[in-house]
């Protein structure tokens, strides 16, 4: 059964946070960890996911912002599943990252992010749509809405027209 993820919208009353410092709290609000809860986390439409779920009342779903969110970072910092978990399970920057402001919430088995990845392999399989893609896009796209980027125009001194160290005389 899919449900969609709105507690990480909510702020506790009173959370683990709370024996931080306000400096420290600001540190971590500007931190990776608040920019990607802020522009990628929050942004994340988790109904593009929710046709691999079933209808049937049953035990509500991992939120799929935290299993694409585990994906990402897994991804933008090198580690493999278990260390991706383990940080994910005990570090609360990557807490805080997915929304979380005490250890012990959201907590899921590790096959989880395996099966996740076995629907979006049968997904793919099945339709030719990339289901990750697809959420990219949707952020991205509200992204640039956001910060008003104009995505028309590419600029010149952006554009790569040779590769480094390729003689352009020899294409003259």
């Amino acid at each position: 059964m899919n449900k969609r993820n709105q507690d990480h919208m909510q702020v506790p009353l009173m959370s683990q946070l709370d024996a931080l410092s306000d400096k420290r709290r600001e540190e971590l609000e500007a931190s990776w960890a608040g920019a990607f809860h802020r522009e990628f986390f929050s942004r994340l439409d988790e109904d593009i996911f929710a046709e691999r779920y079933s209808e049937k009342p049953s035990r509500p779903n991992i939120p799929v912002n935290v299993l694409v969110g585990f994906e990402v970072s897994k991804a933008g910092f090198g580690y493999s599943d278990e260390e991706m978990y383990a940080a994910y399970n005990y570090d609360m920057q990557v807490r805080y990252a997915f929304g979380y402001r005490n250890l012990g919430e959201g907590e899921f088995e590790l096959r989880t992010i395996h099966n996740f990845r076995r629907r979006l392999v049968e997904t793919m399989q099945e339709t030719g749509v990339n289901l990750i893609e697809k959420a990219f896009e949707q952020v991205t796209d509200e992204q640039a809405e956001a910060f008003q980027l104009k995505s028309g125009k590419l600029r010149m001194d952006s554009a790569q027209i040779a590769s480094p160290g390729q003689d352009l005389r020899q294409h003259a």
